[in-house]
């Protein structure tokens, strides 16, 4: 226990999720940074104070609730929840494979809901917290070739928005924060070889938004939150 703020953060990468681990840690909460890569975790691990790491695959129940338990048995209860963690896949409805889809439900949707369970009952308790989403425009409209990946997603932010009407007169604000843009990480600059800097959004600016809508007043709370880079075709 480190007498500081509590922030679960999953999905901990190399782009959206580290730069969130960053900016809640120099913000001054203790970080639990959840992903698969156990190598990657320690490196950003040893970067950050108080932040530690855990390896945790947010598509399986079991290791979500053993993960939970590990992080509030040695770090605290969790303050601020944002699930970053992402299932996603690229197709038409005849071209997917439906066991990809259910997996990417379980990714995007019931980890939420697992997660959620675990964690609101301490915020309540507490009359405080937060709960943030990382969305996608996949949340809002399910293009032709996104069918194993958008009806995910707008599941997601319907449970996000169901969780925010139930949560928030208990004093616990969700929010759901939509990226309409791509992502500035390596992979996406070798794909967009010829596209402008300002073409990409950054992903320390998304962290930041992120501890934005995790601080708001409490008489101004948001819950559908879009962000894009200014020149996106929206």
């Amino acid at each position: 226990m480190t007498g500081k703020p509590v922030a679960l953060i999953t999905g901990v990468g190399p782009g959206t999720g580290s730069a969130l681990a960053r900016r809640f840690a120099k913000g001054g909460y203790a970080v639990a940074m959840l992903a698969r890569d156990g190598e990657r975790l320690s490196a950003l691990e040893s970067e950050l104070p108080d932040a530690r790491a855990f390896v945790c695959d947010v598509s399986k129940e079991d290791e979500i609730a053993a993960t939970v338990n590990q992080v509030t048995e040695t770090m605290g209860a969790v303050e601020v929840f944002v699930h970053n963690a992402v299932g996603g896949a690229w197709g038409s409805f005849l071209e997917i494979d439906p066991k990809t889809l259910a997996m990417n439900f379980q990714v995007n949707t019931m980890a939420l809901l697992h997660f959620a369970q675990a964690l609101a009952p301490k915020m309540i308790e507490a009359g405080r917290g937060a709960i943030i989403v990382t969305g996608n425009t996949s949340a809002h409209r399910g293009k032709a070739y996104f069918a194993g990946f958008a009806p995910t997603k707008a599941a997601q932010r319907i449970l996000a928005e169901a969780m925010a009407r139930d949560l928030g007169p208990k004093g616990v604000h969700v929010a759901y924060v939509t990226i309409d843009a791509v992502i500035d990480v390596p992979w996406t600059r070798e794909r967009f070889k010829d596209a402008p800097g300002d073409f990409f959004i950054k992903p320390a600016a998304i962290a930041d938004e992120a501890w934005h809508v995790a601080h708001q007043d409490k008489s101004a709370w948001s819950f559908n939150v879009e962000i894009r880079p200014f020149g996106e075709n929206w």
